[in-house]
């Protein structure tokens, strides 16, 4: 014990306090228009995006929706199913709507997203998915199993968030 204290003295102490703790936790700022982030958009099969510079990137997390620009926090974020957007340049934006995934934001001005299923929201019909939503409310709502009603539902919430997602075309 008498070692302990003989290495971590008072004033080792007084230093540590007075340290500044912005130093140690770098500098943030908010992103100039010019800023770019290199996005990384990741399925199992191909990779849509292979670190390009992109002006933000708007996900689908499971604690909300958020925009994604030049100097973010890192962090990392479970996403949710439904819209996720690229802008690439000044008003240039590429729609995807996506099952869900992890996007992880990285100190280096780099975004990493990576995706189970994917595709360009301009693949999807609104005709159709309001066909596949009713087919999977009468399954709802009949007297089928109980599988068969989890399976519908999973489906009717898929098709509720692809809806809302060609809502925002």
């Amino acid at each position: 014990m008498a070692a302990l204290r003989s290495i971590v003295t008072s004033s080792t102490l007084r230093a540590a306090r007075r340290a500044p703790i912005a130093a140690t936790l770098g500098r943030r700022g908010y992103a100039e228009a010019a800023d770019k982030i290199k996005l990384s958009l990741v399925l199992p099969h191909e990779a849509l995006y292979s670190s390009q510079d992109v002006v933000q990137v708007n996900i689908s997390a499971v604690t909300g929706d958020m925009g994604i620009l030049a100097n973010h926090a890192p962090t990392i974020e479970p996403l949710r199913a439904g819209l996720l957007e690229v802008i690439e340049s000044a008003g240039a934006s590429k729609k995807f709507y996506i099952s869900g995934g992890f996007a992880t934001v990285h100190a280096n001005n780099s975004l990493t997203i990576n995706i189970v299923e994917g595709a360009p929201l301009d693949q999807f019909s609104a005709e159709a998915v309001r066909a596949g939503l009713a087919d999977a409310q009468k399954v709802l709502s009949g007297s089928g199993s109980e599988a068969d009603k989890a399976e519908a539902r999973i489906e009717a919430d898929v098709y509720e968030s692809l809806q809302y997602a060609l809502g925002s075309k």
